[in-house]
């Protein structure tokens, strides 16, 4: 919820059509101990979580951070939405976490193609936290930028991956899912 929403305000911001989503079964949040997280279910409207947090303990959630990132949230998109019971079709998906990715991946090997239309799936790894999420914002768009470039991101996304991955240093999976 923190990075992929800090790209997508980023990545609006600079144009592009865009579309964040999360793949657990529950909306998870911090809580007050690390046993006992905010648990929403999807489609929860921001506004309630952000109110919720606020009545449960403000001073905490607003020095945490997570009542500023709620506020960001609700003025991109009115709640969280699951990736898996989405119909949106993608041309590109990006995930901020290998986890995620995985998950996106597996979701894909559990359905036949329909439309036999291709979806490149890409990872770069982004800590969870404010600073990294602002970062990761940064060189998702550098490298969503250097894509949307393209004549053929078909053919030219390994190079394209493979050269971003070299100048930002950090390891980036991908491959070709189809719809």
């Amino acid at each position: 919820m923190n990075r992929s929403m800090e790209a997508h305000a980023f990545l609006v911001k600079k144009g592009f059509k865009v579309k964040s989503y999360g793949t657990g079964e529950k909306v998870k949040l911090p809580g007050i101990s690390a046993d006992r997280p905010n648990c929403y279910e999807f489609g929860v409207p921001y506004d309630d979580i952000y109110n919720d947090l606020l009545e449960k303990d403000k001073a905490y959630y607003t020095q945490n951070g997570l009542l500023h990132m709620l506020d960001r949230n609700r003025r991109i998109k009115p709640y969280p939405e699951k990736f898996q019971v989405s119909a949106e079709r993608f041309d590109v998906i990006i995930t901020c976490e290998e986890r995620v990715y995985d998950q996106v991946i597996e979701w894909f090997g559990s359905r036949r193609s329909v439309y036999n239309q291709p979806v490149h799936v890409i990872n770069l790894d982004i800590q969870d936290n404010h600073e990294e999420a602002t970062i990761g914002a940064f060189l998702i768009s550098d490298m969503v930028t250097k894509m949307a470039q393209s004549d053929d991101l078909d053919n030219d996304i390994d190079e394209l991956l493979h050269d971003f991955e070299a100048k930002c240093q950090r390891p980036i999976l991908n491959c070709i899912m189809f719809y």
